[in-house]
Formats: structure tokens, C-alpha cells, sequence
């Protein structure tokens, strides 16, 4: 069998964060496989990788850095519009990709609590050997991007206003001021500032949107708010801001200045982990 273990390369490689990864090597060599070390600091180290037949190990100290390689299967694997297979599902815009086990690092990822994946050196590389693979959803959007856990648009100190449609479904027109909308997939953004948005199933096929709206009551001698959340799940949802509002897609920050589309793709990431008992 065999391994490779990826890890991304932003920097000095320290001491701490080569530990997990030689422990993880040592164990699965004493199970038997050969093992690939690699370092990727471009998109064309991380292809290298995901196009191979060997099994994947990302050691990752973030959701951001699982979500590259990811994006970059997706780009080298969903096949051209014009090439669609006959296997291909219906609601799928790429095939079956990769199982990946997610080595923890200096930090933890959220996604391996969020999927109950393996993680420790040890564990890892046991699920890894065994080859049980759970199957979670995925969202892809127009910009290119994919998304395993979430992403949260506005949520500071300013309302923004936008039009945020589901299906064909309008949760907002854009007349209203808005304080936060959540697109989930698993459940890292099932609440915000304490405010209870949605209850994700990465495994539902289904992208669950939470819309949270102020709403200001007069009184007679003072003013009240409260907020009413408008929840709905479904195949794709796009989100129109009025003006450039600021977003969070799984830990990476950036600002959303035009239409933009995020849609399912149903069981479409592999993870390795426990094998059933």
C-alpha cells in the first residue's frame, strides 16, 4: 500500500509540527506501507499529489489548508460540461474524490471534530491502513472555491444589506438590514456571537442557509431588539450584496462584492477514519 502524506508549506517548517508527521509515518510503515513524504507550496505540488494512487494524509493545522487541496481535486477531476460521464450523478459536478485523512498539526482543524475523524499520529495512520471511508458533502461556488464547512457573510458591528435567494426560495430582497447569513455544510457556524443559526448534517445532501434579520421595537421610554432568523435548506443558494460586504469561507477572509453562487455536491469528499467495530 501505498502513502503519501502532504503537508502545505506557507513557511519554516518547526520541530513541533514535524513530530505528528514523523509519528504518523513511523506507525504506518510499521503496518506495512511505503510512504511518500511531500511539501507543497503551489497549486502544482498539491496536484501532484491528488492525482496519484496513492492514499492521502494532510497534515493541516486548519480547515483553510484541507479546503486547497480539495479545490485543487476538484479542479483536476470534474470532468469539462462537454465531457460529462454516464455514471456521473445528476446533482454532481465531479466524481467521487479522494479520501483524505487530516493529521493534526500544531492546531487542530475543526473539521476533525466536526466529522469525528481520527486524530492522533497513531489513529490516523490506523485509519489510513484500514481504508474506511466516510462520504460528506461538499459545496462548490462560481468563483472557483469549495466549502466543507461553512461560510458566514457580514456578522460584525455594521448590517449589510443583499438579496439572498434559495432554490426558489427569496429569504431577502435587499431591502432589509441584515446582521449575518450563514451557508453551512457541517456545524462550525451553527452559531454566531451566541445566536443559534442552523443544525447542519454534512451528510443530509442539503446546504442549510440561516438569514439573521433586526428587527427594533419602540417602547415608551426605551427601544428594544430583537432578532428573527430565517432558516431554509436546499440544492444552491446565491447571495447579492448592495454594497461589498465582508465574509469568512471555512477560516479564510475575504469580501464579497458581487453575486455569488454556492451549490451542493452530495457525498462528494472522502475521509478516512475509524474502521466500524
Amino acid at each position: 500500500m501505498d502513502v503519501t502524506v502532504l503537508s502545505l508549506v506557507n513557511g519554516p517548517t518547526g520541530c513541533g509540527t514535524r513530530t505528528p508527521v514523523l509519528a504518523c509515518v513511523d506507525a504506518l510503515k510499521a503496518a506495512g506501507a511505503r510512504v511518500e513524504l511531500a511539501e507543497a507550496d503551489d497549486d502544482a505540488g498539491i496536484d501532484t499529489v491528488v492525482t496519484g494512487d496513492a492514499r492521502i494524509v494532510v497534515a493541516a493545522d486548519t480547515d483553510a489548508q484541507v479546503r486547497a487541496v480539495l479545490r485543487r481535486a476538484v479542479r483536476c477531476l470534474a470532468p469539462p460540461p462537454s465531457s460529462r460521464p454516464d455514471d456521473l450523478p445528476g446533482d454532481r459536478t465531479v466524481p467521487d474524490l479522494p479520501p483524505l485523512a487530516i493529521l493534526p498539526l500544531a492546531q487542530t482543524p475543526d473539521l476533525v471534530a466536526a466529522l469525528k475523524l481520527p486524530d492522533t499520529p497513531e489513529a490516523v495512520a490506523a485509519a489510513v491502513i484500514g481504508g474506511a471511508v466516510k462520504r460528506t458533502d461538499l459545496l462548490r461556488n462560481d468563483a472557483g472555491g469549495v466549502t466543507v464547512h461553512g461560510v458566514r457573510v457580514g456578522g460584525g458591528d455594521t448590517p449589510w444589506r443583499g438579496k439572498i435567494a434559495l432554490d426558489d426560495a427569496i429569504l431577502t430582497a435587499g431591502q432589509e438590514a441584515l446582521v449575518t447569513c450563514v451557508v453551512a455544510n457541517a456545524d462550525g457556524y451553527g452559531e454566531v456571537d451566541g445566536l443559534p443559526l442552523s443544525q447542519p448534517d454534512p451528510c443530509d445532501g442539503k446546504l442549510d442557509v440561516a438569514v439573521a434579520v433586526p428587527f427594533v421595537h419602540r417602547g415608551l421610554f426605551k427601544r428594544r431588539t430583537r432578532v428573527e432568523v430565517r432558516r431554509a435548506a436546499g440544492r444552491a443558494v446565491e447571495i447579492t450584496p448592495v454594497d461589498p460586504v465582508p465574509f469568512v469561507d471555512d477560516g479564510v477572509v475575504g469580501e464579497l462584492r458581487r453575486k455569488r453562487t454556492w451549490w451542493m455536491e452530495r457525498a462528494a469528499a472522502g475521509w478516512y477514519v475509524d474502521a466500524p467495530a
